[in-house]
């Protein structure tokens, strides 16, 4: 197997360039010591995809503990004798990635270059730093108006307030003394989270990440409405540290707690939309796929995330990653006058070329939350600017309408508000503006009268070839014997199980032609399992992962289960 280490050249703690070298060449080529220390990420070959379990017919919370039973499953599979090769080294740190079914790493360079030699190894990259973004602090302006332009108070009116609604936001923290933020924390052991181990309770050195909060879900406190969904809950991770750095392992931390706060995996307390107002700016114009596996992962588990497109505008071909990967979610800033702010990053995407930003709202001059200084001053505000303060109005704009659609999916509440956005420049989406000026009224109505999805079972297999239609996708809708359910012959160069690999180990399939016997095709998905107090019920142990039967009634057989993620016959 051909295995690759990235590694970077830092400027200012943030990666500027990426390379890639033979392994042979690590530490020459860098210069360091065998025993220096690198951090690095460690990504491992063997995956679950997420894309298997979006658009299931099943309640929410039983699919995010089905996703994260399999994700947990196969890293607790995969890691452990790289983990244990590492402790026996002498790493100083190493961190479970489960989402990625990754390790962050602190070892000394001839150890990482020892590491890399395990075939079951895909990359190492370095763990790059970002810095936290400062705060553009701007001139007073009405209060308001920026709620009003995107037509949020109209939905208010309606009874849509984002009531049962989690976000979540992951920045410099939050400043939870503030009287507009402090009731719509949810509160408990699984509300805040400090990878960096600074701090055990929500805090905010700087007062960004506070700032973006109160746009996202604060109230009017200090006598106007500051927050685009004031009854929606907030839950945030504290990626930058008191310092202001945040490394790529611990925004994937954050990542990985926003889809499962508590540790487990029963207990549905994800957040329902993630607003990001970060990027690696010092990488303009570049494709940084760090970060890509985590969106696709949430998004699967019908979690939206939202990123600010970059404040280094006013030319083209600014755009920043995360904001400009193809999971990502772009917000540029418009001011009163809803005229594109000369800050905010252009596209086209450096990633696919698409529209960049996707849309844009509010982010100048704007009213929001401020430091308390511990409580002692809990009606401090500020008028802020910046595409930072953008992204918590759409973030906020998806929990209004995620509170209005329960059964909308992300790329429900997504295509509704590009859909809908009011054209700013010339006709159709452009690079300045992208699809225009979020509008929620209009965007709602989109949702109460969206288009049903076209599902299409050819075959017969009881499998739908497109994505949201109650069923895993169906990889080959044109033969019956090749379905997310069907029982993967080994080794005969076919996938039948649309995992994506041809199995190679396990008991031979109990039916001719590879598949297990499906149930008689009808017009309707298959019926929505019942949840029971695990995810894969009787599936996962002894041979009930090799004996051709979908035992827990999920419609998936054998290897295909999560619950047999861990069995010794998938391994």
């Amino acid at each position: 197997m051909s295995r690759r280490l990235y590694f970077s050249m830092t400027i200012g703690g943030v990666l500027a360039a990426l390379s890639v070298i033979a392994l042979t060449a690590l530490t020459p080529a860098q210069g360091l010591g065998p025993d220096e220390e690198l951090s690095v990420i460690v990504t491992l070959a063997d995956q679950v995809s997420p894309s298997d379990f979006a658009g299931r017919d099943m309640p929410r919370g039983l699919l995010r503990a089905q996703l994260i039973t399999a994700l947990k499953a196969k890293a607790a599979a995969t890691q452990g004798p790289l983990v244990a090769f590492l402790n026996g080294r002498g790493a100083s740190r190493v961190v479970s990635l489960w989402l990625i079914n990754g390790l962050a790493v602190t070892a000394p360079a001839a150890v990482i270059q020892a590491l890399a030699q395990f075939p079951e190894i895909e990359s190492i990259r370095p763990d790059a730093q970002i810095l936290a973004s400062p705060t553009i602090q701007a001139t007073t302006a009405a209060p308001e108006w920026n709620l009003a332009m995107v037509r949020a108070p109209e939905l208010w009116a309606a009874g849509h307030t984002g009531s049962g609604i989690v976000v979540a936001n992951l920045d410099t923290g939050v400043d939870v003394n503030h009287q507009d933020l402090a009731s719509r924390w949810r509160g408990g052991t699984n509300s805040w989270f400090d990878p960096n181990l600074q701090h055990a309770t929500p805090y905010d050195r700087t007062g960004h990440g506070t700032q973006a909060m109160g746009l996202l879900v604060g109230g009017s406190a200090g006598g106007t409405a500051i927050g685009m969904a004031p009854d929606a809950q907030w839950i945030a991770v504290k990626i930058f540290n008191d310092a202001g750095a945040a490394s790529a392992s611990v925004i994937h931390q954050g990542f990985q707690w926003v889809l499962d706060p508590d540790g487990n995996p029963a207990t549905d307390d994800a957040a329902d939309v993630v607003s990001n107002s970060w990027g690696f700016e010092q990488l303009t114009n570049t494709c940084y796929l760090e970060f890509e596996p985590d969106l696709e992962a949430l998004k699967a588990a019908g979690i939206a995330v939202v990123f600010s497109a970059g404040n280094v505008g006013p030319y083209g071909s600014t755009s920043v990653s995360p904001a400009n990967n193809p999971q990502g979610y772009a917000v540029g800033a418009v001011d009163g006058a809803a005229t594109v702010a000369d800050f905010s990053s252009r596209g086209p995407s450096a990633c696919d070329g698409s529209v960049y930003p996707e849309v844009v709202a509010p982010g100048v001059s704007v009213k929001t939350s401020d430091l308390t200084f511990g409580g002692t001053f809990p009606d401090s505000y500020m008028w802020v600017s910046g595409t930072s303060f953008a992204a918590p109005h759409v973030a906020g704009a998806m929990a209004l309408l995620a509170s209005a659609h329960p059964d909308a999916t992300v790329a429900d509440l997504e295509q509704a508000l590009t859909e809908t956005a009011v054209d700013l420049g010339p006709a159709g989406p452009d690079h300045d503006t992208g699809y225009g000026l979020i509008d929620l009224v209009a965007a709602e109505t989109w949702l109460a009268n969206r288009p049903i999805p076209t599902c299409t079972d050819a075959d017969g297999d009881n499998f739908f070839a497109q994505a949201n239609c109650g069923t895993p996708v169906d990889c080959n809708d044109g033969d019956p014997g090749i379905h997310p359910g069907a029982c993967d012959i080994k080794a005969d160069g076919i996938d039948q199980d649309c995992d994506g690999v041809d199995r190679l180990k396990g008991k031979a399939c109990p039916v001719s032609g590879g598949a297990t016997a499906t149930p008689t095709p009808t017009t309707a998905p298959p019926p929505t399992p019942t949840p029971t107090s695990g995810t894969g019920g009787s599936e996962g142990s002894g041979k009930t992962c090799s004996d051709g039967k979908d035992n827990d009634g999920d419609g998936l057989v054998d290897c295909a289960d999560p619950g047999c993620a861990g069995n010794r016959s998938c391994r």
